[in-house]
């Protein structure tokens, strides 16, 4: 049995409804929506987060109806904002195939993304829980903060790993944070066991955005985007921080520098790769992803169900081992 099989297993009738929800709620009577939400449908992936939402709930009580709208709404959401990103990023690919934006155009991908906002918000509402609505709105806002965050820090001449964590803990993380949150809301779990359950999604999600960053280090197919992506968008993540806060080297220094002010050149970009990686940095970030890997499986409840607790082992194992 293979990791996401193994993911699955405790909740494979409950993912199964789940996807029919999903399915269901991305429709609209108006024939070129309907054509986008069709074509983003078809390109879904792994769900990993609506795996989480319902892991936990069931984790801590029963999964009912609130968990289901809930997973939804939160899916919906980080589904817009990808939508939106590769917008404001100006991508063509996401996740190795066609982005909406380079299929149909930005005015398109920004309404659609509207709409399935909207339908977020609607599903929230449907969880008859204000704690639920009020963690989409947060997560929403978040989200658009960690995106400004990100924007702003592209003038930034300091290399702040300080900087770098906040712009995780209010995109990527924030996600999976939000996802284990409400998966116990969800099923009324005690104040003291949301608060932790949510600080273990935040870990994961640090470690997923890390494992993401690694992989802009190398050449892959399977991702649909070459080497020093990030870089080309004015981006230095993790491995490249850590060497440049080594200071060993004024001009990396410089050169990242000129990165972030979109004036380097590929090849340019090219060289700064390969010292990053020639210097430590993919070590260094692997370390550090290991570390929130490790503080994720500590806060796993003691009482944990054995086939909960290996599907959670190997959910967090899949986020710093999958190849894409």
């Amino acid at each position: 049995m293979d990791k996401i099989e193994l993911i699955r297993q405790p909740i494979e009738k409950e993912l199964d409804e789940f996807k029919v929800l999903f399915n269901d709620s991305l429709q609209s009577s108006v024939p070129l929506i309907n054509e986008v939400l069709g074509y983003i449908k078809r390109r879904n992936g792994k769900m990993m987060r609506p795996i989480l939402v319902l892991l936990m709930a069931k984790l801590l009580g029963c999964i009912n109806s609130s968990t289901y709208h809930v997973a939804l709404a939160l899916e919906l959401l980080h589904t817009a904002s990808l939508v939106h990103d590769d917008v404001v990023d100006e991508s063509d690919k996401r996740r190795g195939q066609s982005s909406v934006n380079a299929i149909y155009n930005n005015k398109v991908s920004v309404l659609v993304g509207d709409f399935m906002l909207a339908t977020s918000l609607q599903h929230a509402a449907l969880t008859g829980k204000i704690e639920l609505v009020k963690l989409v709105s947060r997560l929403g806002q978040e989200l658009s903060m960690g995106e400004i965050i990100q924007l702003t820090n592209i003038s930034n001449k300091d290399f702040s790993e300080q900087i770098y964590f906040d712009v995780i803990r209010k995109k990527t993380a924030a996600l999976f944070t939000a996802s284990a949150e409400s998966g116990a809301l969800s099923v009324d779990a005690n104040a003291e066991m949301v608060q932790k359950i949510a600080l273990l999604g935040e870990f994961i999600g640090t470690a997923f955005q890390i494992k993401d960053d690694i992989f802009d280090y190398f050449e892959s197919p399977e991702l649909g985007k070459p080497t020093g992506n990030d870089m080309l968008e004015g981006k230095l993540t993790l491995p490249a921080l850590y060497v440049l806060n080594q200071n060993r080297y004024p001009e990396l220094q410089d050169l990242a520098l000129r990165i972030r002010a979109l004036e380097a050149t590929p090849d340019e970009i090219a060289s700064f790769v390969a010292c990053i990686k020639a210097e430590g940095g993919i070590e260094y970030a692997e370390k550090r992803m290991y570390e929130y890997r490790d503080k994720a499986l500590s806060l796993l409840p003691d009482s944990t169900d054995t086939d909960l607790r290996e599907a959670l082992t190997a959910y967090i194992d899949y986020v710093i081992e999958r190849k894409k």
